[in-house]
């Protein structure tokens, strides 16, 4: 029986010193695996953190690769610039070399451009003037830039339009080559012109910006140009769609075959009133490098186009244009109130309007 019970205890204490060593395993398991989690915790932690660093630097990397590269391109136009010559002082008109932010001149650098603005009246034969120019190789006229109310809202807006098209900047149909040699654009008179005629022309003076001011003598004709053309944006006359000037003879003699009817009661002062922005416009910017033109003359002398070329400094060509006249018939079949204009017209200082001598 003693021994029984000694043999009980024996194991009794057998077990609990296994039981006890079991639990010391099981605890320093424990404490092992906590550690390699913390380990992995931490590994995972860095990569994360080193991810994220590649991540940014990538980004910004991406962010300034284009600065990097308008930078490469400026600094390449002005290594070009400085090889240039200087300009000679003989011309009588003013050229610079001008460094485009959106493209490299490459070979054409050091190749002189002169600035020119054509200003004028809506219908006074512009659109054809300025195709005839842009049939040259190495003339680019944008066109009426200023249409845009939002370019002419203040003086600052208006220069800054300007500079871009003179460094060779704005883009348009007109735009042709890194040569090109004159520059410039169509500008109405009532965009912006007569209301800051003292800051352009200081400007023009400045920048050696030469002036081309393209003027019709007939103001009758103009104004049956007018409302003509206000009636086909109404109407649509050629298929459903608007033309303010047309490159067939059939399409010409659609539109040529509305005859407004003219507004008598207001008829002189109308004509009164052009006739003083005409004579505002030559005073204003008289004391600019200006060619004062005629419609009437281009159409009767094309050797005035020759004049033209010599102006804004090309090489004289032949120049063409695709686009056909409008209106051709005589004067009092084109109007359908003739013989009432005729009257208010007759007796006063606008009477050889009447005559239809000008052209054709």
């Amino acid at each position: 029986m003693a021994i029984n019970n000694l043999k009980r205890h024996e194991l009794d204490m057998n077990f609990g010193f296994l039981k006890d060593l079991t639990g010391v395993k099981e605890t320093t398991t424990r404490k092992v695996s906590s550690i390699w989690k913390l380990l992995m915790l931490l590994v995972v932690g860095l990569c994360g953190v080193y991810v994220c660093m590649i991540g940014v630097d990538n980004r910004s990397a991406f962010q300034q690769f284009p600065r990097k590269t308008v930078f490469q391109v400026k600094q390449q136009q002005e290594e070009h610039v400085t090889e240039c010559p200087k300009l000679l002082k003989s011309h009588t008109f003013t050229e610079h070399y001008p460094h485009p932010n959106t493209f490299d001149r490459a070979e054409c650098t050091c190749t002189p451009v002169h600035t020119f603005v054509i200003l004028s009246m809506q219908r006074s034969g512009s659109g054809w003037f300025e195709t005839l120019l842009n049939s040259h190789p190495n003339i680019s006229s944008h066109g009426e830039v200023f249409s845009a109310a939002g370019r002419r809202e203040n003086f600052t807006l208006i220069t800054e339009t300007l500079e871009s098209v003179f460094n060779l900047d704005w883009m348009s149909s007109a735009a042709k080559n890194e040569c090109t040699s004159a520059i410039g654009l169509k500008w109405m008179l009532n965009q912006g012109v007569m209301e800051y005629h003292s800051e352009l022309a200081a400007y023009f003076k400045q920048k050696g910006v030469s002036v081309i001011l393209l003027l019709r003598r007939n103001s009758l004709k103009r104004m049956i140009s007018i409302l003509a053309n206000a009636y086909d944006k109404k109407e649509k006359l050629l298929n459903g769609t608007h033309k303010s000037h047309v490159h067939s003879k059939e399409e010409a003699l659609m539109l040529a075959a509305f005859k407004p009817m003219i507004d008598v009661k207001h008829l002189l002062h109308n004509l009164q009133r052009v006739q003083e922005i005409t004579n505002d416009a030559l005073q204003f910017f008289n004391g600019t490098r200006l060619l004062p033109l005629f419609y009437e003359d281009l159409l009767n002398s094309p050797s005035k186009m020759l004049q033209v070329q010599e102006f804004v400094g090309v090489k004289v060509q032949d120049l063409q244009s695709e686009q056909v006249k409008i209106h051709t018939r005589p004067l009092q079949e084109q109007i359908q109130n003739w013989d009432e204009v005729s009257r208010h017209l007759q007796g006063t200082q606008f009477e050889h309007f009447l005559q239809d001598k000008d052209y054709f």
